[in-house]
């Protein structure tokens, strides 16, 4: 578990640094802060996302998941906030880096894919006596 711990953030950090290569009014300023961005950005993704995801939910319907975007904008510019060495000029730049944070997402998926010749399981842990998550 902990290795999947590990292997995550090291792709998060991977794909941040390939947004601040691409997306212009991204930066990071050393590699200790993009690892700290993307220890940020987990921990928002695990914490805060899903609050706002919650209360947006009617907003992210009507969108027909569009808003997701802003969403993950949002939590690109709220690490930003949070850790020094990673900025990101404004709002603009934060929606287009979410995007090519989500094209990075698919393409790294179809590729791992491939890789296993299309044998990516998810795994269920069990809690309890008859319970999953």
């Amino acid at each position: 578990m902990l290795f999947g711990i590990l292997f995550i953030w090291l792709v998060t950090a991977v794909g941040l640094w390939v947004v601040t290569r691409i997306v212009p009014g991204v930066r990071v300023h050393s590699t200790s802060g993009l690892l700290w961005a993307a220890l940020v950005l987990g921990l928002v993704n695990a914490f805060i996302r899903p609050v706002l995801w919650i209360l947006t939910l009617p907003l992210t319907v009507f969108t027909f998941g569009l808003f997701a975007l802003v969403i993950n904008a949002f939590t690109l510019w709220l690490t930003a906030a949070m850790v020094k060495d990673f900025e990101i000029d404004g709002f603009g730049s934060a929606l287009l880096a979410a995007l090519v944070m989500a094209l990075l997402g698919i393409v790294g998926f179809i590729l791992l894919s491939w890789m296993m010749m299309g044998e990516v399981h998810w795994v269920m842990y069990r809690s309890g006596p008859g319970m999953y998550f």
